[in-house]
């Protein structure tokens, strides 16, 4: 397709099939620039042909891939507007909404996705659509009936969706069954980073954490992201060894200020660390003022939170929790808020929906939600908020 498109930088169906190569290389390797190619070569049909359907639509999921949301779903409605009844431009749309927060907009889109035609892309946003509502066992099925549905063919979409299976399933405990399920997606497509990780966190929950250490190491050779770096950092925090640590931490931060700039992670990584606690809480509110989903309210939740300033952090979490969402740092996150505001009982209930099935969900966070867990049921209504702002960073090194 490269060769297609030095030779005519307007052949629509080259640039489409290279943008779709060039996505999936993306996900797998890590590599922001590729999203970049792919852009150029779909806006150089579009500036000779403003009327390519396919170059459009298609040039809308490569915004989605950069986080530029408003312009996907601004792409996909003009694609729309073409072709009414593309159940893709609908997936478009839901992407961008949900990702900016707007859930309403987005469920509706997959809903009318989902009616115009169920396919495995359709099957996947119901998953994660009930999965940001807390239904965990719905969202199972609909991304089990996605792997159904998707081409056999297509190994590189099998392994990615077995992988989501698996992550599910790690996350209400069953873990034989994860297990399975991102070997599934190991066969399909050897190395896939989706089923690295998700064996990684496997042995995490099994606290093998030198064979989880082994898997992320290796994978850093081949996708050098900010995620997996810090990911890394942790491990070697709980192996305690500190200076590797500190290491990958510098570059997971170095990569969420430039090759990859995600506002949100990196705040909440700040915080969770008690890394530059000004700086978290600067990056969060300017990661709110354009996106209000849960991920990033809870990100301004917990900086707001480690700084001390509760009330906006209460103010916060609360609209992290609005979906109904079981995801467990979140409402371990809740659950420090509410103690550190005097309500005992609330945490009570949040902590111990954090931690149960799956006490070393996260090795930040877990440690941090069983000594809160231990102090509620110590002290009662007690506790000085000093004592549990400080926990996170504390559990960290234990």
């Amino acid at each position: 397709m490269r060769s297609r498109i030095a030779s005519d930088k307007t052949d629509a169906r080259a640039a489409v099939v290279l943008a779709d190569a060039l996505l999936r290389q993306a996900r797998v390797s890590g590599d922001a620039g590729l999203a970049r190619e792919a852009e150029h070569a779909l806006s150089t049909v579009l500036k000779n042909e403003p009327l390519e359907y396919d170059a459009r639509r298609m040039l809308a999921t490569v915004y989605l891939s950069e986080h530029r949301f408003r312009e996907a779903i601004r792409e996909a409605e003009r694609a729309r507007e073409q072709f009414p009844r593309d159940p893709w431009n609908y997936g478009v749309i839901g992407d961008g909404h949900l990702e900016l927060g707007d859930y309403d907009k987005a469920f509706a889109a997959f809903q009318q996705m989902i009616d115009l035609r169920p396919s495995a892309s359709a099957y996947a946003r119901a998953s994660y659509s009930y999965e940001l509502g807390g239904n965990l066992a719905a969202s199972l099925d609909a991304m089990r009936m996605a792997a159904d549905a998707t081409s056999p063919r297509d190994s590189e979409s099998l392994a990615w969706h077995h992988a989501q299976i698996g992550n599910l399933l790690l996350q209400v405990g069953r873990a034989k069954e994860a297990r399975a399920e991102y070997e599934w997606a190991a066969t399909f497509w050897p190395g896939h980073p989706a089923a690295i990780m998700g064996l990684g966190r496997l042995k995490e929950f099994e606290g093998d954490y030198a064979g989880a250490l082994d898997l992320y190491v290796e994978q850093f050779t081949h996708a050098p992201t900010p995620d997996l770096a810090a990911q890394i950092g942790d491990v070697y925090a709980a192996l305690g060894n500190r200076p590797d640590s500190e290491r990958h931490y510098a570059l997971a931060e170095a990569g969420w200020r430039s090759d990859a700039p995600e506002p949100k992670n990196l705040a909440r990584f700040l915080a969770d660390r008690g890394r530059s606690l000004d700086q978290a809480v600067t990056i969060a509110e300017q990661a709110a003022r354009d996106r209000h989903d849960i991920f990033t309210e809870d990100a301004l939740a917990w900086a707001y939170f480690r700084a001390g300033r509760l009330e906006e952090a209460s103010k916060a979490s609360a609209l992290a929790l609005r979906t109904g969402t079981r995801d467990r740092a979140l409402l371990y996150h809740a659950a420090a808020i509410t103690h550190a505001v005097g309500d005992a009982d609330g945490a009570r209930t949040l902590v111990a929906r954090s931690l149960d099935g799956n006490p070393r969900f996260d090795l930040v966070s877990a440690p941090a939600a069983r000594a809160l867990r231990e102090t509620l049921d110590a002290r009662g209504v007690e506790g000085p908020r000093d004592r549990i702002v400080s926990s996170a960073s504390a559990n960290l090194r234990r």
